[in-house]
């Protein structure tokens, strides 16, 4: 199944899903009302369960598609119902099949919908905030579109890692942060000291929304970690180099 994003099955799936996942959960809602009622965004939440992005597509008003590692499409429980609730499927091996994806976010981005990607690259499973990569920073300045962090907290405790099923009746709180607006550097996308700037700017916000305690090294530091130059060969090279490092899992 060609990934295309977020489409009417998810506009659907939202519709019954959400009343539902409210009687089974207690939601608390800020910051929604930043969210634009039209036009491209980024959403860029902290990533501590495999519930993040399913409560945030819920719970958001537009749809949104978000990166998702391709493993997922392995498997018949997921291979067709992710990418229909907007999955976009990113090969983490590199090359043109992640290359793909990006093209696919960008396709998003420009049909002016939203767009969610977690910058930390992968679930923490100690419950601690990482180090962001810089991918999501690299879109939004060359889209020149708006970034909102986004803060997501007791989905840990609803479905911790691991757990093969969510604990129901618990409370869960996502918060939507002031927008991070990057028009200004259109054109800066290669400066690798501006994209780590605005980078740890953007896990500040996310740490202020969350409470979590910050380790300003990647999640999986103990892996080799790819290290990128300060100038690289293309802006499309870099782009898809940093989504392959933040497919979240």
């Amino acid at each position: 199944m060609k990934a295309t994003g977020a489409g009417k099955a998810q506009t659907r799936f939202r519709r019954v899903a959400r009343p539902v996942a409210n009687r089974l959960w207690h939601f608390h809602l800020e910051g929604f009302e930043r969210l634009p009622a039209e036009g491209p965004a980024i959403l860029c939440p902290n990533h501590i369960s495999f519930l993040d992005s399913a409560f945030l597509l819920l719970q958001v008003p537009r749809n949104i598609s978000f990166v998702g590692k391709a493993e997922y499409m392995d498997s018949w429980k997921t291979k067709y119902l992710f990418p229909m609730m907007g999955m976009i499927p990113i090969d983490r091996t590199g090359g043109e099949k992640s290359q793909a994806a990006l093209n696919t976010a960008e396709a998003v981005l420009r049909r002016g919908e939203l767009f969610g990607i977690f910058p930390e690259g992968t679930r923490s499973r100690d419950g601690y905030l990482y180090k962001g990569r810089t991918g999501a920073v690299r879109l939004a300045m060359k889209l020149s579109c708006p970034i909102f962090p986004v803060g997501v907290t007791g989905t840990r405790e609803i479905q911790p890692p691991d757990a093969k099923a969510p604990k129901l009746f618990k409370d869960c709180t996502i918060k939507i942060g002031r927008p991070i607006n990057v028009a200004r550097y259109q054109g800066r996308g290669d400066d690798h000291l501006l994209l780590r700037r605005i980078t740890d700017e953007l896990m500040f916000e996310i740490r202020e929304l969350t409470g979590q305690e910050y380790r300003n090294v990647y999640a999986g530091a103990a892996e080799a970690e790819v290290v990128v130059p300060a100038k690289v060969a293309t802006v499309s090279d870099a782009d898809a180099r940093e989504l392959v490092s933040t497919a979240g899992g």
